[in-house]
């Protein structure tokens, strides 16, 4: 059990960025008072580019205090089978090069499912971690990389027990099941202290409780012109009430001006480039409501206890409903449902079991005894 433990660690996507710190941090941790027991870990950031903007990606790595990657395969943009199939062209000469005992591929994005499929055909065993999610939505495409990861996987860390039972419902054997839970909390809460710092409150011009964060980025939004037309609509009457903190994602910009739609010219809205993790947690925690397409912000939202609407006709993070602050609605509720959660409780919900900030901990515990 003493020899080294060699991983490669897999960061494709911006919220790859926040799962893949904290266990980095806590591999040195362990490295540096483990168990005698514990295997010693050496561990590979691999970068595959598959979000290349620095506003995007590189921000993220200085943010978190995560080394520069020892590799970057550079991939860049494409449709779904063209980036996915550059990772798994550029990572198979990595794992050739590497050897690893272990990748750890993590969350949903095309990078996640090229890897795993790479090392399994490689004979190298794979850990996911957030396995077990579920939309029920084989339309999403993040749906089929979770699906194709999990059947994939050798180990898999669930973060949430409705994650563990979609899990065994698939068959997947417990012995391969950890509960381990979120581990975009353990970032969270890691980089409390520095968002505590932000100035995005100041900058923005907008007070505690009192203004809207929106973030949009997924094609059945911003694709269509109804639905992004819609949404315009939404968001500048809600903006007569409350101040609209925006930034934009270069997807929805582009198709803001290829709709001709323009929210620059209403004073309530304020809108940005995207920001920091530290920004947006700041944000996130202060909104009287946010209104978001993504999943990491349902959770952070949900830890906050924060209002949260999530413009999504299914969400595979169902805990951040069940007893979060997190609602699903779509673009002909939206008005009803903004004007709903602005007559409740300025906080919601409550935070679910295993968010406590040490899922990285545990992880790191059950690869040094495999």
């Amino acid at each position: 059990m003493s020899e080294t433990l060699k991983l490669l660690l897999v960061a494709g996507a911006r919220p790859n960025f926040m799962k893949v710190a904290p266990l980095i941090h806590a591999i040195v941790r362990h490295n540096s008072s483990r168990a005698p027991s514990g295997r010693p870990i050496d561990c590979c950031l691999v970068h595959t580019g598959q979000h290349y903007d620095a506003a995007m990606s590189e921000v993220f790595f200085r943010e978190l205090g995560i080394p520069e990657p020892q590799v970057n395969l550079g991939v860049g943009s494409g449709s779904h089978a063209v980036q996915t199939a550059n990772v798994m062209l550029g990572f198979e000469k990595v794992c050739a090069e590497r050897k690893p005992d272990w990748v750890l591929v993590f969350g949903d994005v095309n990078s996640t499912v090229a890897c795993s499929l790479v090392a399994a055909k490689l004979g190298i065993r794979v850990a996911h971690v957030e396995a077990g999610l579920r939309s029920f939505d084989r339309t999403m495409p993040e749906e089929i990389n979770r699906v194709v990861t999990d059947a994939l996987a050798d180990l898999l860390f669930a973060p949430s027990e409705d994650a563990k039972e979609n899990l065994s419902r698939e068959g997947v054997p417990d012995a391969r099941i950890r509960l381990v839970g979120n581990i975009m909390i353990d970032s969270l809460i890691a980089n409390l202290a520095k968002a505590e710092q932000s100035t995005a409150l100041e900058r923005f011009s907008v007070q505690p409780d009192s203004f809207v964060y929106v973030t949009l980025h997924r094609p059945a939004n911003v694709d269509s012109r109804s639905n992004l037309t819609a949404i315009a609509a939404e968001l500048k009457k809600l903006s007569h009430q409350l101040p609209v903190v925006f930034p934009v994602h270069p997807r929805t910009r582009k198709m803001f001006s290829e709709f001709g739609l323009d929210l620059a010219g209403h004073n309530g809205f304020r809108l940005a480039e995207p920001i920091g993790y530290h920004d947006s947690i700041w944000l996130t925690q202060n909104a009287r409501i946010v209104l978001t397409d993504s999943g990491g912000l349902q959770e952070e939202a949900t830890y906050f206890h924060t209002p949260c609407l999530t413009l999504r006709p299914n969400t595979e993070r169902p805990v951040t409903i069940e007893i979060g602050s997190n609602r699903l609605t779509k673009v002909d509720t939206l008005s009803a449902d903004l004007g709903q959660v602005l007559s409740q409780s300025r906080r919601l919900g409550s935070i679910p079991p295993l968010w406590d900030g040490k899922t990285s901990e545990r992880i790191v515990e059950a690869l040094s005894h495999v």
